[in-house]
């Protein structure tokens, strides 16, 4: 799968803020929750935030939404 630009700049800004403050939030679920009481489920959950956010600055960086790439259309 080609990694065609597929979203415009204003895409790009949306993805790329969303990432930021997705990784935000994951690091801060890390600290605050994750880390001092341990379990399955706080790891899952901030590790899935973690990823999202991860995916979202590629997706920004890169200039392609894997959900557009799926031939949904995203209002932004």
């Amino acid at each position: 799968m080609s990694l065609t630009c597929n979203i415009d700049a204003r895409g790009k800004a949306a993805r790329l803020i969303f990432g930021i403050v997705s990784l935000v939030i994951g690091i801060a679920m890390l600290l605050g929750w994750a880390l001092p009481f341990g379990g399955a489920l706080p790891w899952t959950i901030t590790a899935a935030v973690l990823v999202c956010a991860a995916v979202a600055i590629f997706e920004a960086r890169a200039g392609w939404c894997v959900v557009r790439a799926m031939g949904f259309r995203t209002p932004i």
